[in-house]
């Protein structure tokens, strides 16, 4: 029998924690998508990056700013950093991101776990500061950060309107935003201001009310604008009657954008309005076109006289900013509901965040199931679907070759670090891999490819890194990326933890 030494037994132990840490931490990203050049405005009924290429939002809602935690939630159980690495590796381009006006006011967080490392940027930190640490996070993984003031008091979405819940006034509200929009506006991948979550009951449109929200989104919007001009200002519904009449008879929450045809939003900077409506299933409120044998036609006529319309006839872009569903089966309603939204937003081109990432969403579930870590895989297909639309306007399911940067393998030897990543190119041009450490460049590297393959880059970490390894365990970010001669630029961004080392 082989005895196993101390120093030997250490020695394994330690691969097998960095192997995996690795193996936890990193994974491929299943539809690798060029990063548009920010800022991005609107074109007509699209959006478009700073080049004039067509930019389709296809993200999820990470909820939790918004509730008494003030912090995304699920970080009770997972680092932030790996969460947003899983978010961006599913494919997703986009974070709508939850936040209620009394979360804005404290300082205190709740519901973060930093047993063994994890989330240790965010301890001790306002809800405000998280929000920042989270938001450049998230830029470093490419990822987009649309803000959405989903309440004004914690846990209030219900509340219909913008103000007076809490105390709080119309003014507050713009205040809030005007506050918001200095902080962040010279922060690249906070791409927009969803200004209110789902205005209904007495909320109106064209009124010239208080409660006319057409009015206050304006207000809302420009005091945006003032501070970060190049944001999209994303607009959604009411949920009743609005000036110059209705073609439906009924909406979902925020839902009724038929207000836009004769009242639409107007903005001190053109080209910055998006209107986002919700759309839902029976699995949040059995509305009668649910039972009728005629559903998928009813469906079909709803979404083009309720907002499809204002892409049609190129008045703004749509961005839907919330849809889901616990059921995507064909065999159910709400399966069936689902699957045909979806397919009408592929081909319609229309951008989306899909609610939510959250598991603990009551009425929907999300992309993740109830351990935090594991997706729903029936839901991932079926927005996977969605985001194979090309940006060309294209039909679905291209099959078009793709750059493809791999997981990286990381080898401690006793003189240095290895790490080494394989990358699939579709023509020539150059790959690069850096390594920093708390902002500090370690490693530098780059190939050149000279035609379409696959090839291995590798950063070697020497000292005084090595030695510092055998002290104390380390995290490094490695960026590698993929620069072809013509085209567009792929990356890939990581957080790599390592063990002490001896």
């Amino acid at each position: 029998m082989h005895t196993i030494t101390r120093p030997d037994l250490r020695h394994r132990l330690t691969l097998l924690i960095i192997s995996a840490v690795l193996a936890f931490l990193f994974i491929q990203a299943t539809a690798a998508q060029a990063a548009p050049q920010l800022p991005l405005k609107t074109q007509g009924s699209t959006i478009v990056d700073a080049a004039g290429n067509e930019v389709v939002l296809q993200g999820v809602n990470w909820f939790g700013f918004e509730t008494a935690n003030h912090a995304p939630h699920g970080l009770w159980t997972r680092d932030y950093i790996e969460m947003l690495a899983q978010i961006k590796a599913q494919g997703f381009n986009t974070i709508r991101m939850p936040f209620s006006l009394q979360m804005l006011d404290s300082s205190t967080t709740s519901g973060i776990d930093y047993g063994n490392g994890r989330n240790a940027a965010l301890q001790g930190k306002t809800p405000q500061q998280v929000m920042d640490i989270i938001i450049a996070e998230a830029g470093l993984q490419g990822l987009m950060i649309i803000l959405d003031n989903h309440s004004t008091t914690d846990d209030s979405f219900m509340h219909p309107l913008w103000y007076g819940l809490g105390g709080y006034t119309e003014d507050n509200w713009v205040a809030a935003w005007t506050k918001l929009s200095a902080r962040y506006a010279n922060t690249p991948n906070v791409i927009g201001a969803d200004l209110k979550n789902e205005p209904h009951g007495e909320a109106t449109w064209g009124t010239g009310a208080a409660n006319d929200w057409r009015r206050a989104a304006e207000r809302g919007g420009n005091a945006v604008l003032t501070n970060a001009p190049n944001w999209l200002i994303l607009v959604e519904g009411i949920e009743g009657p609005v000036a110059g009449g209705n073609q439906l008879d009924r909406h979902w929450w925020g839902g009724n954008l038929e207000g836009v045809r004769n009242n639409p939003v107007r903005l001190s900077i053109a080209n910055r309005v998006v209107y986002s409506p919700h759309e839902y299933g029976p699995g949040v409120f059995a509305q009668p076109w649910f039972s009728d044998p005629n559903m998928a036609a009813i469906l079909a006529d709803r979404w083009q006289k309720g907002f499809g319309y204002i892409k049609d006839e190129g008045i703004a872009p749509i961005l839907i900013g919330e849809f889901g569903a616990k059921n995507v089966g064909t065999d159910t309603v709400e399966g069936r509901w689902i699957n045909q939204f979806a397919t009408y937003l592929e081909q319609q081109g229309i951008s989306w965040t899909y609610w939510s990432w959250n598991p603990n969403s009551g009425d929907t579930g999300g992309v993740l199931q109830d351990d935090w870590r594991t997706v729903h895989v029936d839901k991932m297909a079926l927005l996977k679907r969605m985001m194979r639309r090309p940006a060309d306007g294209g039909t679905s399911g291209s099959t078009s070759p793709m750059p493809v940067i791999g997981r990286p393998i990381v080898k401690v030897t006793p003189t240095a670090v290895i790490i080494t990543t394989r990358v699939t190119t579709i023509g020539a041009g150059a790959v690069t891999q850096s390594v920093t450490q708390k902002g500090k460049q370690r490693c530098s590297s780059k190939r050149t490819t000279g035609k379409a393959g696959t090839y291995r880059i590798r950063c070697v970490l020497k000292r005084p890194f090595r030695t510092s390894l055998r002290a104390k365990p380390a995290t490094l970010r490695l960026r590698t990326t993929i620069t072809p001669s013509t085209g567009a630029v792929t990356f890939a961004q990581r957080s790599l933890r390592l063990a002490r080392h001896r």
